[in-house]
C-alpha cells in the first residue's frame, strides 16, 4: 500500500535557485497530508499534478514564514474553486489568528470549514489516531516554538493462507482470533497460527524535522524509524552560524540518523547561499551513507 514523500519546496528563509521553501506532499495509503505550507506551494502542487481537493490535513511546523506564507493563498484557492468539505489543521495556536485576519480584511467567508487543532510545543503528544495510522508530534528545538511530525502505520495482523483454511474448515468466527495470533483447535489436535498465516509487511514511519538546532532529545521519538527528513540548512564549516540561528549542518543531520537508527534520511532546508547541494549531500554521507537530498518533484517511497 502507497506511503510516500513529494517534495514540493526544499529551500529554507528565502526561494533560490528555483528552490521554494518547505512543503511536502505526503500519501499514505491515497489519503494526502500537506506538511507546512511555504511560498509557492500551490503552484508547485499544480506543477507536480497534486490535487487540492484531496488534502484535508494540513501540518504547520512553527510560525516563521518560509513554513506558512502560502497557506491563505491554497484556503483562498480551495474556496474558489468551491471546496465545502471540513480542513483540519494542525499548527500553533495563533495561527488561526493569523488566517482569521487575512479573511476579515478581505472580507472572505469560506466555503469550508476549518478546524484547528493547537500543538503543545512542551510535550510531545499523539494528534491523530485511526484504524491505520498514527500521528505523533516531535518537539524541535528552533528559536520559536516548532513541532515536528511522526506518521507511524499501524501493524497489520498476520495474513490467513486460504489453502490452510479450506484444509482445516475453519469457521468464519475463528478467522479474526487466528489473524491475531492465535492457534486453532482441529479436533484433538493445535494447529500452529504459523502454519495458517503468514506475517504481514512491517509497519512503517516517516518523520518530519523541519527547523531545530541539533538536539539528540529528539531520538526518543524517532529511534528506529524508515525515512528520517531532516533539515540540513548548512554545512559543517558553518557550524557556528548554525547554532546562532538554531539550525543544523548536513554533517550533524547524518550523525542524527545514524544514532536513531533510520533506515535511510532525506535532508533539505537549504541555504540560499549553497547553489550546488552535492556537498551538503556528501557531507551527510559521510555519517550516513543511505542519504538522499529532499530534491523538488521527487517521490522518495518509505519503505
Amino acid at each position: 500500500m502507497t506511503f510516500e514523500v513529494t517534495i514540493l519546496g526544499c529551500s529554507s528563509a528565502s526561494p533560490s535557485y528555483h528552490r521554494h521553501p518547505s512543503a511536502q506532499i505526503l500519501n499514505i495509503f491515497e489519503r494526502f497530508f500537506l506538511i507546512d505550507c511555504g511560498e509557492g506551494t500551490q503552484m508547485q502542487m499544480e506543477r507536480y499534478k497534486i490535487k487540492a481537493a484531496r488534502i484535508n490535513r494540513i501540518f504547520i511546523t512553527h510560525l516563521h514564514g518560509d513554513h506558512y506564507l502560502g497557506l491563505i493563498g491554497l484556503l483562498s484557492t480551495m474556496h474558489l474553486q468551491g471546496r465545502t468539505k471540513e480542513m483540519t489543521i494542525y499548527a500553533p495556536k495563533e495561527l488561526k489568528e493569523i488566517i482569521n485576519i487575512q479573511l476579515k480584511y478581505s472580507q472572505t467567508t469560506l466555503r469550508f470549514p476549518i478546524t484547528y487543532r493547537d500543538l503543545n510545543d512542551d510535550q510531545s503528544e499523539v494528534i491523530f489516531d485511526d484504524e491505520q495510522l498514527t500521528i505523533e508530534t516531535i518537539i524541535l528545538n528552533h528559536r520559536i516554538p516548532c513541532t515536528g511530525f511522526l506518521f507511524k502505520e499501524k501493524r497489520k495482523p498476520r495474513k490467513l493462507i486460504k489453502e490452510m483454511v479450506e484444509k482445516y474448515s475453519i469457521p468464519i468466527e475463528s478467522l479474526y482470533k487466528i489473524k491475531s495470533g492465535e492457534d486453532f483447535v482441529h479436533g484433538k489436535r493445535i494447529i500452529k497460527n504459523e502454519e495458517l498465516t503468514i506475517a504481514a509487511p512491517p509497519a512503517r514511519s516517516y518523520a518530519y524535522c523541519s527547523d531545530t538546532i541539533y538536539d539528540e532529545r529528539i531520538l526518543e521519538s524517532i529511534t528506529g524509524v524508515n525515512l528520517l527528513y531532516h533539515e540540513s540548512t548548512f554545512m559543517n564549516d558553518l557550524l557556528e552560524r548554525a547554532n546562532e540561528t538554531f539550525h543544523t549542518t548536513s554533517k550533524q543531520a547524518g550523525m542524527m540518523a545514524k544514532k536513531a537508527l533510520a533506515k535511510s534520511l532525506l535532508i533539505g532546508h537549504f541555504s540560499a547561499r549553497y547553489k550546488d547541494l552535492n556537498p551538503l549531500l556528501l557531507e551527510a554521507q559521510e555519517e550516513f551513507p543511505a542519504t538522499r537530498l529532499a530534491v523538488e518533484g521527487e517521490t522518495f517511497i518509505v519503505e
